[in-house]
């Protein structure tokens, strides 16, 4: 049977076919929305914390102005600020401290110990929900002679998220965009990765939620990204349905045509 893989190509790829038939021995993984998610609302988390301070605020109008922190600290500084001098903890802190202070929340001795509280709180297991199929698909695939690894538009936390939640012993590496100084859609990060893996793009698949950021990033650099797209909205995005999936429970047949 013909490889899906095979059957198209991201525009302007010159990868050759010969290159394309080569054996995945590598899948890199995005996390945040492909492997878990968050288990409720930022709004609703923020105003736990709040409530344990003696605050009463209104989750719809934290969750709001938690939308227009992240926008402007994104747009103002990209990729937790790396470039501009700052963390992941520096930015996170201060996106949570604007949060509050757009909720006319005006004591700046309680917005800092929330904004504290709250980082950490982002690492606890019970802060985030791992998917159903994610665990039986990472087994799948390792148990299948696949190595492992992560390319995440995330801060340092994730080693210690994806541990809390039982993931971190899947993968041989970590990448992410606050350690790597890049993040997605930059071809740069998925260079460092195929660095880390040390075989050609053509040996490497990635999976991720994301259509820019996952699907065309690591396929403009050669990659087979496949999208994992759990709401089968990607026709809409002309996305060939043999590039992406709506679960896990799809990749390791996927892949396991493209090894040896």
């Amino acid at each position: 049977m013909e490889s899906p893989f095979l059957t198209w190509t991201c525009p302007g790829s010159l990868v050759s076919l010969a290159v394309m038939r080569a054996a995945v021995r590598w899948v890199l993984w995005d996390v945040k929305d492909t492997l878990l998610r968050v288990r409720t609302s930022v709004g609703e988390q923020y105003c736990q914390e709040a409530e344990r301070m003696g605050l009463k605020l209104s989750p719809p109008e934290v969750q709001l102005a938690f939308q227009q922190s992240y926008r402007h600290y994104s747009n103002t500084y990209p990729n937790y600020g790396v470039s501009q001098g700052m963390n992941g903890r520096s930015w996170w802190i201060g996106l949570v401290r604007d949060t509050f202070s757009r909720c006319r929340v005006e004591d700046p001795l309680l917005i800092d110990t929330m904004a504290q509280n709250l980082y950490h709180n982002f690492c606890s297991a019970g802060t985030w929900e791992v998917f159903p199929d994610s665990q039986k698909a990472l087994e799948r695939c390792a148990s299948s002679g696949l190595n492992l690894a992560v390319v995440s538009n995330f801060d340092i936390r994730l080693e210690e998220i994806l541990r809390v939640c039982g993931l971190l012993s899947h993968f041989s590496f970590l990448i992410t965009s606050e350690e790597a100084g890049v993040a997605k859609p930059s071809p740069a990060i998925f260079h460092q990765a195929l660095r880390r893996c040390g075989v050609p793009a053509a040996n490497v698949a990635h999976v991720g939620d994301h259509y820019v950021n996952d699907y065309l990033a690591s396929r403009s650099v050669g990659i087979h990204g496949v999208l994992l797209d759990r709401l089968d909205k990607g026709a809409q995005l002309d996305v060939p349905r043999q590039h992406r999936i709506c679960s896990l429970d799809e990749l390791p047949a996927k892949l396991q045509e493209h090894m040896d």
